[in-house]
């Protein structure tokens, strides 16, 4: 091959590459499974943004692998199709509502205090738009009912665990499991709804505070229906 052969050659256009998602170090993992690992995790945050601005309906797999700055390919590795990646999606805001409401729970010893808490933090996380657009309004019509069975497993297994500390207990006479069921959907609906109350106000701040006193209220009052049966109690275990 000449020169002239060869300059030609490196003046052709070189190939645009894919950006490789930045692999952190992580010990026990080969290289390969660090890749993929960070790949997976590139492909879920670009698809939860853009699925929390465009919506589930008109965001495309292109946009997708496109923000994520990977092959289309990459993303078929991981997922079976949009759908998948939805799921993934959902799966990573409940897990960070779940830590959330268990977090502010944690520490807070008196059962009544400690399910204010984490119904107060629960309405937090429905005032976060990629939350309550995607879990909340998406997620029922693009999945159907297995929508439900992952709101069982995840923020609504919670909040059933808030009802039950202080409506299964001593205290509240022992409601059966199909009361607390009751009372767990009717706040979790509740709350689902001051959420998108306070999202859709021209004043979210105000909306907040009087969602957070109404709440205050119902369970003040709770208490206090649940607390006239400590007296009879009290007496026979002192008696």
């Amino acid at each position: 091959m000449s020169k002239t052969d060869g300059a030609a050659s490196d003046r052709r256009p070189k190939l645009a590459m894919p950006r490789v998602p930045s692999v952190p170090t992580v010990p026990g993992l080969s290289r390969r499974q660090q890749y993929s690992a960070a790949t997976r995790k590139a492909l879920i945050k670009a698809a939860g943004q853009l699925f929390a601005v465009r919506g589930y309906a008109a965001t495309s797999l292109d946009a997708i692998v496109s923000e994520a700055k990977v092959t289309k390919g990459a993303l078929y590795h991981h997922f079976a199709g949009k759908q998948g990646i939805f799921e993934a999606v959902l799966t990573d805001l409940e897990d960070q509502a779940a830590r959330q409401i268990s977090k502010a729970m944690k520490g807070v010893k008196d059962p009544w205090d400690q399910a204010r808490a984490g119904l107060m933090a629960f309405l937090e996380v429905l005032r976060e738009p990629a939350y309550s657009r995607l879990v909340v309004h998406e997620a029922p019509t693009v999945l159907g009912p297995r929508a439900t069975d992952r709101e069982d497993r995840s923020t609504f297994g919670v909040i059933r665990e808030v009802v039950a500390n202080v409506l299964g207990g001593a205290d509240a006479e022992g409601l059966d499991p199909q009361m607390q069921e009751t009372f767990s959907r009717i706040f979790f609906g509740a709350l689902a709804a001051a959420g998108d109350a306070i999202v859709e106000s021209t004043d979210p701040a105000a909306a907040t505070q009087r969602v957070e006193a109404a709440f205050a209220m119902l369970f003040d009052g709770m208490r206090t229906l649940t607390g006239a049966a400590r007296p009879a109690t009290e007496s026979v275990s002192g008696s």
